[in-house]
């Protein structure tokens, strides 16, 4: 997932590439000018265009430490590609400085691709707390927070009001509403992200965590997916599917064709990240100024989104680690985090900015935002999370189909997540 395509798609990944910062085992040229130097910094399809600008104020600051932009692909899936296949092979100084997906960082982490940072280094203290822990792998600091994100149910504002109900808080109240309501008006009840890519995975664990369950535990040693809990999660994006509530071209769904249909009026209610309130209610959008968010029901009331967002990381075999570090500080300092949500309508990892009076009237989701945020989980961690992502995705997505049942599609993920785990 990409933080950058959050504003065209949702979930956060950007990849930054810092031809500065040393590693242990550094090579001979390394060091120079006490590890400072040039930079490249590389995201994935920065959508926005609001990056270019910022870094145009570190490069009048810091003429010795240019950065030079460098986009990757557009697709979270060819961003890991490209980046791991680079860090395998002969060229693995080529991404200096990574801004992972806040999944990926224990992979890296494990592979050894990353190196420890110091805590100390950081402002640690000023971000929510549940951000940080997306970025360490065994007990150790990999990455530095610099996006975030969670899910939030986005729901026709006017049409509950026409019928005299308050947006759901629970699935029985969004499964209800949903199919009696959304009918009415012509639209679907209930999407969220349902190809079997990154964001089902994000959409399958929000489920089960909501119903109280788990995917994965001891940093991915464990599985612990097979529950009721899990079952639960599952059965009921599947029962969506199977009654119509949830429309089957929802199937078909990323952020943007999730985003797409509800901003052409619909659907009545839409799973997707902050960026899609956004996008939804600026001028032009057929339901601007007609839309709410709350945070995600769940069986007995909210549920539990799954943090998004991405960390800077540093390469192993970076060159220049003083400059590094003070790039990361930089892009992670108040001045620049407010620039990341009032530039590019991305969700900043500093606490303090959700309740700055003046953002949260111009981005009126911010305290449901935090609220998600604080109780939100991450994704499972693990060494091999891309494998386990694609177990989930492909299990999940046999189970929403129809070509098996959420019992059995849970006993299978939990078999699959096994021999991933201990191969």
């Amino acid at each position: 997932m990409r933080w950058m395509r959050a504003a065209g798609r949702g979930l956060l990944v950007l990849a930054v590439v810092l031809t500065g910062y040393v590693a242990s085992g550094a090579r001979a040229d390394d060091g120079a000018a006490g590890g400072r130097g040039p930079l490249t910094l590389a995201t994935a399809g920065d959508l926005t265009g609001y990056l270019g600008p910022l870094l145009q104020g570190w490069n009048r600051t810091h003429p010795g430490e240019q950065v030079t932009l460098v986009e990757l692909p557009d697709s979270a899936d060819e961003t890991h590609a490209q980046m791991t296949t680079d860090l395998r092979g002969g060229d693995r100084s080529r991404f200096d400085v990574l801004n992972i997906d806040v999944a990926w960082t224990s992979e890296f982490a494990a592979a050894g691709w990353i190196r420890p940072l110091p805590r100390d280094r950081f402002p640690l203290k000023s971000f929510l707390p549940p951000v940080v822990d997306t970025a360490t792998y065994d007990g150790q600091l990999y990455a530095v927070p610099y996006v975030t994100n969670a899910g939030l149910l986005l729901y026709r504002k006017d049409i509950l009001a026409k019928e005299g109900v308050a947006p759901p808080r629970t699935w029985a109240e969004l499964e209800r509403e949903a199919r009696t309501i959304a009918p009415k008006y012509g639209l679907g009840g209930y999407a969220g992200q349902f190809l079997p890519y990154e964001g089902l995975t994000v959409n399958a664990a929000e489920a089960v965590y909501s119903a109280g369950g788990t995917i994965l535990g001891d940093e991915g040693e464990r599985v612990t997916v097979n529950s009721a809990a899990a079952r639960e999660g599952i059965g009921f994006l599947a029962r969506g599917v199977r009654e119509g509530w949830i429309p089957k071209e929802a199937l078909t769904y990323k952020e943007e064709e999730s985003k797409q249909a509800f901003q052409d009026g619909r659907l009545l209610f839409l799973r997707n990240w902050p960026y899609a309130y956004v996008v939804a209610s600026a001028r032009g959008s057929e339901v601007a100024g007609r839309i709410g968010a709350v945070p995600l029901p769940g069986p007995h009331g909210p549920g539990t989104s799954v943090l998004g967002g991405s960390n800077l990381a540093v390469n192993a075999h970076a060159r220049h680690p003083d400059s590094a570090a003070r790039l990361i500080a930089y892009l992670t300092g108040e001045r620049v985090q407010r620039q990341v949500l009032t530039r590019g309508a991305l969700p900043p990892v500093r606490a303090a900015l959700y309740d700055d009076p003046e953002l949260v009237r111009r981005f009126p989701y911010l305290p449901t935002l935090r609220a998600s945020v604080l109780a939100a989980a991450p994704r499972p961690k693990s060494p091999r999370y891309d494998q386990v992502s694609l177990a989930v995705q492909a299990v999940v997505h046999d189970a929403l189909t129809g070509h098996e049942t959420p019992e059995s599609a849970v006993r299978r993920l939990a078999r699959e997540l096994a021999a991933v785990s201990h191969p």
